[in-house]
């Protein structure tokens, strides 16, 4: 499997925005075309009530980021248990 940098993701990303199709970009550069769907949904703006928007991408490393800490907590809790 082929690794991309991510500075060549978001120029893959950038020439589909400015008009170039997947198809050209596949042909152009060789790269999947489920591959390049992948890396513009993950770069999407995901719907939200906020003003803030975020991309999938950001939306799953914050729930990575929120289930580790959650993790952490338990053990937390769990030491200060044992130590009370």
């Amino acid at each position: 499997m082929a690794r991309y940098t991510d500075e060549f993701r978001n120029t893959i990303i950038e020439l589909y925005k400015s008009g170039k199709s997947l198809a050209v970009l596949h042909s152009e550069y060789g790269i999947p075309k489920s591959t390049i769907s992948t890396w513009i949904k993950d770069n999407s703006p995901v719907s939200s009530n906020s003003e803030d928007e975020m991309t999938l991408k950001e939306l799953r490393a914050l729930k990575r980021e929120l289930s580790q800490i959650k993790e952490e907590n338990e053990i937390l809790k769990k030491a200060m248990a044992i130590l009370a």
